[in-house]
């Protein structure tokens, strides 16, 4: 049985808001957000920058494990897997 979206993304919330506050950057592979998640990234994940932006008025939970952890998507590669954190002010 699926899991709900909303469900899905929170171990990645979770993940970002234990972090040291003086970790302000933080690069994960889809590889490590996956195994945080105990969830496959979905394949726009894989295809698709935009699934990765940071839009706030955005109705999509995965976006907002990032941003109600106080993270912000910086920069990604999709040929490399890789994902940067930037950690914002709050």
């Amino acid at each position: 049985m699926k899991q709900p979206v909303h469900c899905k993304y929170t171990p990645l919330e979770k993940h970002l808001r234990i972090l040291s506050a003086t970790e302000s950057v933080l690069t994960l592979s889809f590889e490590q957000i996956e195994i945080i998640m105990q969830s496959e990234l979905p394949k726009s994940a894989f295809l698709r920058l935009s699934w990765w932006d940071n839009a706030v008025h955005s109705t999509l939970s995965h976006k907002h494990a990032w941003l109600h952890a106080n993270w912000q998507v910086d920069q990604i590669d999709l040929s490399g897997k890789l994902v940067r954190f930037v950690r914002t002010m709050k």
